[in-house]
């Protein structure tokens, strides 16, 4: 395999105005890692929805170790609340994770008034119903962010703790304390931080089959579970999983990760290859685009990196 051209991967980067960060691994090594502007590379930074992800894998860590019964557990009961006498009572784990609630987005418009509330899980929970239960994919944090308190409270630690434990330490990354709720849950869905070094360094744990220095972090089974088609992206017509859109890139499956503003980690398991992009997190990432030019970028690196 000959080596890409890592003079054109900087150079087709470098040139987007929002991109400040691009970290490329290929089987747990690192192949490019440039911070065109922006933090360093080794500074953590605001990976925002990037962080549903996270919360994902740390589900999947909860299902593993018998804290969380598995997708199939109803949430109310696990967050110790009364039945609504509705579809929100058939609630699980797994519609949290695929965002297929029925209830009606917090994001968007409807996201100040949702963090402006004085408690953001019963803000979320009382959205009105506006499909059924398992119905079509909706947007929404408040629905993750209802998936963290139900870590929180079966496991009897906060979101930061079981993100620092279960993921941090095994991975020698940092993640710092972030916004938390007026309850102080940490927010699920938004607002983590954490190094694009250190989030590469997820990825090759997740194309290692959950292991890492020969440690399992999570299992394989349920990565492979995650990976599984069960919604679908009104937004960028990719299919979407546990926590992950599902897409192709220069002909290889792939799945990814995207946060506000351009912030994505990117594995295309085939090739054995993560790529980590951060952006600038205060302008939006439209199709039509920056996210458009990241998609055309991501496009070029895989063909690159498999030529």
């Amino acid at each position: 395999m000959a080596q890409p051209d890592f003079k054109t991967i900087a150079n087709e980067a470098k040139r987007l105005d929002q991109l400040q960060s691009l970290v490329i691994h290929q089987n747990g090594e690192q192949l490019f890692a440039n911070a065109f502007r922006g933090p360093a590379l080794d500074t953590p930074v605001n990976i925002k929805s990037v962080s549903k992800t996270i919360v994902a894998l740390l589900t999947g860590i909860a299902i593993d170790r018998g804290i969380i019964e598995g997708p199939d557990q109803r949430v109310l009961p696990l967050l110790g609340k009364s039945a609504f006498g509705d579809d929100r009572d058939n609630l699980t784990i797994e519609h949290l994770l695929t965002m297929q609630t029925g209830l009606d987005s917090t994001s968007g418009r409807n996201y100040g008034a949702w963090v402006s509330s004085n408690n953001w899980v019963d803000y979320a929970l009382n959205r009105p119903l506006v499909d059924r239960v398992g119905g079509r994919f909706i947007y929404s944090t408040g629905g993750w962010h209802i998936l963290g308190a139900a870590l929180t409270q079966a496991s009897g630690h906060s979101l930061h703790r079981l993100a620092q434990d279960w993921l941090g330490n095994p991975l020698n990354i940092v993640i710092p304390p972030w916004v938390a709720d007026p309850q102080g849950r940490y927010m699920g869905g938004n607002d983590m931080a954490m190094s694009p070094l250190g989030l590469a360094r997820i990825g090759d744990m997740v194309l290692n089959g959950g292991t890492i220095d020969g440690e399992e972090v999570v299992s394989q089974n349920w990565l492979e579970t995650s990976w599984e088609r069960r919604g679908l992206s009104p937004f960028s017509g990719d299919l979407y999983g546990y926590g992950w859109f599902l897409t192709e890139y220069a002909g290889h499956k792939a799945v990814y990760a995207r946060g506000y503003g351009g912030q994505m980690l990117v594995l295309v398991p085939e090739l054995q290859l993560s790529i980590v992009i951060i952006s600038d997190p205060t302008l939006p990432a439209r199709g039509d685009g920056h996210f458009g030019d990241l998609e055309q970028l991501l496009e070029r690196i895989v063909g690159w990196v498999e030529a």
